[in-house]
C-alpha cells in the first residue's frame, strides 16, 4: 500500500476514535491526548515503508519521536492522561449552544486538528519521494537545530512547571501568590516560548523535506503554516481568558513579545482616570 495512504487511513481511524470517545465521555481533549503520539506513528510508517534504510527519513522519524516523548511526558505530569480536560473547551461550551459546540467538536477539534497532525509530517513524504538524494551537512545542521528547539521547549515547560508548583504551594498555605503568572526566565522574552519552539520545530521538519527535494517550493509547507496559524489563534483565545482573570496581564502583554522571543519593551505609563 502507498505509504501516504497508510498515514491517511491511520489518521482516519484516530479521528473516528477521538470523536466517539468525546461523544461517550463528554470530554473533548482526546485529540490533545494523541497530539504527541500520532505524528510519531505517521513518521514511523513513512520511514518504515523503505524498511528504515533511508538516513534522512530515519533521522526525521527519530527527532519527531524525541519531540513526542518529551511532549507526552510534560502532558502526562500535568494530568492530561488522567481525565483532565483542556479548560478552554469548558469556556467555549459555556459560550455556545450545545449543538454549535458539537459541530465545533466534529469539524475543528477532531477533523481539523487531526488534519494538521497529518500535514506537519508531510515533509517526510517529500523526503520519501526524493530519497535518492544523499544525506548531507545541511541535513545534519537541521537535525541539530530541531534538537536545540526541543531543548528550548523543555526549558520553557520546566520553568512553567516550577512556577505552577510554587503557586499551588502558596495557595495551599493560604497565601496569595505574587506574581500570579510567570514573567521570568524565557517568559521575560516571550509570553509563550514553548509555542515558539514548537512551531519552529515543524518549520525545521519542513526544511528537512526541502533539503531532500533541493527546493523550498514544496506544497508540504501547508503543515507548518496551518500549525503556526493554529498557535496564533490559540494564543489570542488563551490570553483573552487569562486577562479576564488577571487584569495586570495587560501590562505584561505591553512589554513582552507574544510568541517570538524579543527584548522586553517599556510598558506605557498608567494614566490616572481622576480629573
Amino acid at each position: 500500500m502507498d505509504p501516504l495512504l497508510v498515514v491517511v487511513v491511520t489518521a482516519g481511524a484516530a479521528s473516528v476514535l477521538a470523536l466517539l470517545a468525546s461523544l461517550v465521555t463528554r470530554d473533548y481533549s482526546w485529540v490533545d491526548r494523541s497530539w504527541s503520539i500520532v505524528p510519531i506513528v505517521y513518521a514511523v510508517e513513512l520511514a518504515g515503508s523503505v524498511r528504515l534504510r533511508d538516513p534522512r527519513l530515519d533521522v526525521m522519524a527519530i527527532v519527531i519521536a524525541t519531540w513526542g516523548a518529551r511532549l507526552t511526558f510534560n502532558f502526562a505530569r500535568k494530568g492530561g492522561y488522567s481525565g483532565v480536560e483542556d479548560y478552554r473547551w469548558a469556556v467555549l461550551r459555556a459560550r455556545m449552544p450545545r449543538w454549535q459546540f458539537q459541530i465545533f467538536n466534529v469539524f475543528f477539534i477532531v477533523l481539523y486538528q487531526n488534519f494538521i497532525l497529518v500535514a506537519i509530517v508531510l515533509p517526510l513524504w517529500t523526503a520519501y519521494q526524493h530519497r535518492s538524494h544523499s544525506y548531507g551537512i545541511v541535513d545534519v545542521i537541521l537535525a541539530v537545530l530541531f534538537l536545540a528547539c526541543t531543548a528550548g521547549e523543555t526549558v520553557a515547560d520546566q520553568q512553567q512547571w516550577d512556577f505552577q508548583s510554587w503557586k499551588a504551594a502558596e495557595i495551599a498555605a493560604e497565601r496569595t501568590p505574587q506574581p500570579q503568572f510567570l514573567q521570568e526566565g524565557l517568559f521575560r522574552y516571550s509570553r509563550h516560548p514553548a509555542y515558539f519552539f514548537e512551531v519552529a520545530q515543524w518549520w525545521v521538519i519542513f526544511l528537512m523535506g526541502c533539503s531532500a527535494a533541493g527546493s523550498l517550493r514544496q506544497w508540504s509547507v501547508i503543515g507548518a503554516v496551518l500549525l503556526t496559524l493554529l498557535f496564533i489563534g490559540s494564543t489570542r483565545f488563551t490570553e483573552s481568558i487569562t486577562i479576564s482573570r488577571y487584569p495586570e496581564y495587560s501590562r505584561y502583554q505591553q512589554r513582552t513579545s507574544a510568541i517570538i522571543p524579543w527584548l522586553p519593551r517599556r510598558p506605557e505609563p498608567i494614566t490616572s482616570t481622576v480629573d
